[in-house]
């Protein structure tokens, strides 16, 4: 049976149900990573320039602010026999993910590549965004932290395999890393390919791997989605941004200075390496593209440590409570990423990412526990969709400030975007100790 009864109290499920249920997103980050690591290098070979990078990228949180809702909305209101709720849009997703990830890295000029960006972001977070709520449906409170730290594990391993691809590509197994002008690498090229096979494979392991629980009362899910037509749906998913509950509105100021710290260092961290560290700014040369290789594999260190970390931070939470926990790790993050400011060797800059490494696992997982337990469960779908606002709002208000600011603050040197992202870091750590979290993990 692909689909479970449920019961007045979920069971636990064991280590592997939980492996299961979170595999997907070993592939979902492949997407991910690959975008933040390499969109960035794609833009400037084919001709952007540095403080046109930011509106360029402002297609993925767009795309988020979008889509992700309305899937939160509609996966909600879902119900498919054998396919169950949250499956019937991992499947949706992987298969137009895998085929925007294939075509990315062909796009053969900068406005097609920025709209790729539009339609690979999308489809990835087709796939995404219901993962979050699936760990509510199946997983008992006490669970959710190990749940949502397992797919941060996944995240981190999908992430770091991602990063590193075009660097072990060129260097292990002899691709080419340079190619003419406006065009993009092979090793690059090659990268993408493997990605969008990876996509596929892990999302559609879940698919076919895990069990759901049908709604309370199927008849009148069906009821209430006759009575609602599409536009209702939008409508509903927009104005939940108004109707938060206390926990979410106090956990939704430590996301939004999170993600913007987040969103500057996968902007800029290409051009402020390359630039800061490498010395050039010749996107055709080998030093580039050495740099912009060296930028993968500080992505995949951060990506790895994650992985490692997801698995220490519930232990860190019986102790320090989750909000003690999440205030330790993104202080990390914002040590790792100021401190690349002073650094000259490149293979210092791992040690950085080793901070930055601890924050993302925290970001990844301990918000979402922290959310889940104050939520209801027939609209977990809906509310991790708005939450999604304060992951997408605060990359398009990094998308329209932080090239003007360092165009006229800081000589449109991309490394000063780093540090503020690193300020922006503690700030959200700070906060997080002002959310109400009804956490009953924690040691007395």
């Amino acid at each position: 049976m692909d689909n479970i009864s449920i019961a007045s109290e979920k069971p636990k499920l064991s280590f592997w149900e939980i492996w299961n249920m979170s595999f997907g997103f070993l592939g979902i980050q492949f997407g991910f990573a690959l975008q933040n690591a390499n969109v960035s290098r794609i833009f400037e070979t084919l001709g952007a320039e540095k403080d046109s990078l930011p509106i360029l990228w402002l297609a993925a949180p767009v795309t988020g602010l979008i889509v992700q809702p309305i899937i939160g909305y509609y996966s909600d209101r879902t119900w498919i026999p054998k396919w169950g709720r949250r499956r019937p849009f991992f499947a949706i997703g992987a298969i137009l993910a895998t085929i925007a990830l294939f075509i990315m890295p062909n796009s053969p000029s900068l406005w097609i590549a920025a709209g790729m960006l539009w339609v690979m972001d999308g489809s990835i977070n087709v796939s995404m965004e219901p993962f979050r709520a699936f760990v509510g449906d199946v997983l008992p409170n006490e669970q959710r932290t190990k749940g949502f730290a397992m797919q941060a594990f996944f995240i981190g391993i999908g992430a770091v395999i991602a990063s590193i691809l075009p660097y072990v590509l060129t260097n292990w197994l002899g691709f080419d890393n340079t190619a003419p002008d406006n065009q993009i690498p092979d090793s690059v090229k090659w990268s993408f390919y493997i990605g969008g096979i990876a996509f596929f494979s892990a999302v559609m392991w879940t698919v076919f791997n895990s069990k759901e629980y049908p709604p309370e009362d199927i008849e009148k899910l069906k009821l209430e989605n006759s009575e609602r037509g599409v536009f209702t749906g939008l409508a509903e998913s927009f104005i939940g941004i108004f109707k938060m509950p206390k926990t979410m509105v106090q956990l939704a100021f430590v996301q939004f200075f999170s993600w913007f710290a987040l969103f500057a260092m996968w902007i800029y961290s290409t051009p402020a390496v390359t630039e800061h560290v490498y010395g050039t700014t010749d996107t055709k040369s080998a030093l580039y593209n050495e740099g912009a290789n060296w930028v993968g594999i500080m992505f995949g260190v951060y990506n790895g440590v994650a992985a490692l970390a997801a698995f220490l931070l519930p232990q860190l939470a019986k102790y320090f409570g989750r909000k003690g926990t999440h205030l330790i790790a993104l202080f990390c993050g914002a040590l790792g990423l100021i401190s690349i400011f002073y650094i000259n060797d490149p293979d210092l800059l791992v040690l950085s990412m080793i901070g930055v490494g601890i924050a993302w696992a925290s970001i990844l997982s301990v918000p979402y526990a922290m959310l889940s337990s104050a939520l209801p469960s027939d609209k977990m779908g809906y509310y991790m969709g708005v939450f999604n606002f304060f992951i997408v709002i605060p990359q398009i208000v990094a998308a329209g400030i932080l090239g003007f600011i360092l165009k006229n603050f800081f000589d449109n040197d991309a490394i000063y975007a780093l540090i503020i992202g690193g300020a922006s870091l503690f700030l959200a750590g700070i906060l997080s100790l002002f959310v109400n979290d009804n956490d009953k993990e924690k040691i007395s």
